[in-house]
């Protein structure tokens, strides 16, 4: 199984929450591993926004693995 990582380098506000639900389309597994509740990422689907804080993104892929988790 192929693994892709997004890492932010810029201290926060840099837009992984977009990249990362572009890729979980193709993901079979979604994790996250770090993170406090002020990483915000808006997603919107079909019109609806959707503010997430601890929740990545890929919630809203219900065929997918999500796996949450602290290090």
């Amino acid at each position: 199984m192929t693994s892709v990582v997004v890492v932010g380098t810029q201290w926060g506000d840099e837009g992984k929450g977009k990249i990362t639900d572009f890729l979980s389309q193709d993901a079979e597994v979604i994790a996250r591993y770090q993170g406090g509740d002020n990483a915000g990422h808006t997603i919107v689907i079909d019109g609806k926004k959707f503010k997430l804080h601890l929740i990545p993104s890929g919630i809203f892929f219900p065929e997918k693995s999500l796996l949450l988790g602290m290090v």
